[in-house]
């Protein structure tokens, strides 16, 4: 339930990156990235949580999914506390702890 959970929201959070979302670009530019990388962040959501459910079938792909999700994630809050943007920080650190214990129940 959790890694399908975990999957649900990467692919929420990816819909909102392809849609190119206003809210989603505002806060890029605060924490200093370009707007063109929007797409690839997206893609990577996607893959992840594509691996993760692939991973129902097949386990070690939906481990590596998860590391892949760990990793990005961790820089994921590594960029907002380096933009020192606290009050944003629970949102990545939520989708990194969706990520951990996907990889911990893995």
């Amino acid at each position: 339930m959790v890694t399908v959970v975990t999957a649900v929201a990467n692919l929420a959070a990816a819909g909102v990156d392809y849609a190119r979302s206003r809210w989603v670009l505002a806060n890029m530019a605060k924490y200093g990235l370009p707007a063109s990388w929007i797409v690839p962040l997206g893609v990577i959501k996607t893959a992840g949580a594509l691996g993760l459910l692939a991973g129902l079938v097949v386990p070690w792909l939906g481990e590596a999914a998860a590391v892949g999700l760990v990793l990005y994630f961790v820089g994921a809050v590594g960029v907002v506390a380096r933009a020192r943007q606290w009050r944003d920080l629970p949102y990545p650190a939520a989708f990194l702890g969706l990520a951990v214990a996907s990889l911990v129940l893995a």
